[in-house]
């Protein structure tokens, strides 16, 4: 699989709106009732959608921002453009992807990773799909794997639109609600009952234009006794202006059914990652979540699980590495609904040169919960004596008949191991790499190889202070 760590030369990837005109559709920068209904009727929304746009931006227009996480003073909704779309049609033919654009994802991997180890690929440049493809085995089996705007016009349209913004809704907190409104590409996956994918589907995400916001919605459908593994990349070139990613996923798992969904995140450091992850879980059903958080100036990033059903399972296991001018405020929320429900959330996080790491974790357990299960542990590694990491968990137990631990520490790289690898003719850059990456070993060795080895070279980066 071709490198795709590489942070690409600023001045030969600078978007610039008036030399590109002709190649882009852009709406302008701010945030009205207009430009909501210009995004609107470019993507043909059927009239329910269009509504519920509206009532969103009438929503984020009532709401707060949070308090309580990391200060994002420096992102102004007026200076933000909601909506860039290359002038080129969504195609399933790599070759008819537009020459700049391929380019840029042939740089990251793609198509190459497709051929060699996934079920399909879809990949968003800016705000659309520019290139979705799945394997016919897969599509013979059954398995939608497509846009969302495609399936909203066709036989899927009720399927979507009874999920659609139902586990997160605009009300949920204020960027949910702008998410509802400005919603711009992202997939739609339905596994059909029983139906277990071999190897994995991926989305991936760059978001090219500085300036810019990037909204996309996934949603995923795991139908009865089914089985899939869903990869998210993420990734953008560093300008001297803020960028926004605001996504939204939402995850259906149905009974006896299992889900992984994997994400690495490689935002440039002038991004505030605002994205909101969402599962529910019915019975018997698993729920997996792999994550590594990279880059961006901030982030605000908690995936949720609703164990919804009796016996039902959530595994999260994640990693992220705060560098110089970086909070990365990140964690998990698991709801005990079902009897017997089992969670178990291990984290890592790593700071260096000043950056900060905040860890948040939430355990509900409603007094339904009979038996439930839950383990929450974290663990911090400070590179320096200037950077900081804050664990903060939250449990909310109704019932008496339930089992909920959490454990946290907080570590330095020792001077007798880096003196011990330089023994052996490591030098002391590589010595700190090491064990930092073997420090990151559980999120690793969870991903698929093509991705541990991109996770890895990921960590590299970051410890020489190259990224973004």
């Amino acid at each position: 699989m071709k490198e795709r760590t590489q942070v690409e030369d600023i001045d030969r990837n600078m978007y610039d709106f008036k030399k590109d005109e002709k190649d882009y559709y852009k709406v302008d920068k701010g945030l009205t009732p207009e430009i909501v209904e210009q995004i609107s009727d470019e993507k043909n929304d059927p009239e329910w959608m269009k509504e519920l746009r509206l009532k969103s931006l009438e929503i984020y227009n009532e709401m707060k921002v949070p308090e309580w996480g990391p200060s994002i003073d420096g992102l102004d909704m007026d200076h933000i453009v909601t909506y860039v779309k290359p002038k080129t049609k969504m195609t399933a033919d790599w070759e008819e992807v537009p020459e700049e654009i391929k380019d840029t994802f042939e740089r990251l991997g793609i198509p190459q990773a497709e051929r060699e180890s996934l079920a399909g690929v879809g990949a968003q440049y800016d705000s659309e799909l520019v290139y979705h493809n799945v394997k016919k085995e897969v599509a013979d089996q059954g398995v939608v794997y497509t846009d969302l705007e495609s399936a909203m016009h066709g036989p899927y349209e009720e399927m979507i639109r009874k999920h659609f913004m139902k586990l997160i809704t605009p009300r949920d907190h204020k960027f949910a609600a702008l998410h509802g409104a400005v919603w711009s590409g992202g997939s739609f996956v339905y596994v059909p009952p029983g139906v277990k994918v071999e190897i994995p589907l991926q989305s991936y995400f760059r978001l090219n234009a500085p300036g810019a916001g990037q909204f996309e919605h996934t949603l995923i459908i795991v139908d009865e006794g089914a089985d899939l593994h869903f990869i998210e990349g993420c990734s953008a070139p560093k300008y001297n202006v803020a960028n926004l990613h605001a996504g939204a996923v939402e995850l259906f798992v149905g009974k006896n059914a299992k889900l992984r969904y994997s994400t690495i995140e490689n935002w440039s450091k002038n991004m505030y990652n605002l994205n909101t992850k969402r599962a529910i879980v019915e019975e018997g059903g698993t729920m997996e979540w792999v994550s590594g958080s990279f880059g961006s100036h901030v982030s605000y990033l908690y995936p949720m699980t609703i164990l919804k059903g009796d016996d039902s399972k959530n595994e999260f296991t994640g990693i992220t590495f705060a560098g110089n001018g970086q909070n990365l405020d990140t964690g998990m929320k698991v709801v005990h609904q079902g009897k017997r429900t089992n969670s178990v959330v291990s984290t890592k996080s790593i700071s260096k040169d000043g950056g900060i790491s905040t860890f948040r974790s939430a355990v509900v357990v409603a007094k339904t919960a009979k038996q439930a299960k839950s383990s929450v542990s974290c663990a911090s590694l400070m590179l320096d004596n200037i950077s900081r990491s804050d664990t903060i968990p939250a449990m909310d137990v109704r019932t008496s008949d339930a089992d909920i631990g959490h454990e946290a520490k907080i570590g330095r790289i020792s001077d007798e191991a880096i003196f011990y690898l330089m023994s052996r003719g490591i030098n002391e850059e590589d010595a700190r790499a090491m064990i930092v990456s073997g420090f990151a070993d559980n999120v690793s060795k969870e991903l698929p190889l093509e991705y541990a080895v991109e996770m890895n070279n990921l960590i590299r980066l970051e410890m020489k202070g190259s990224i973004g």
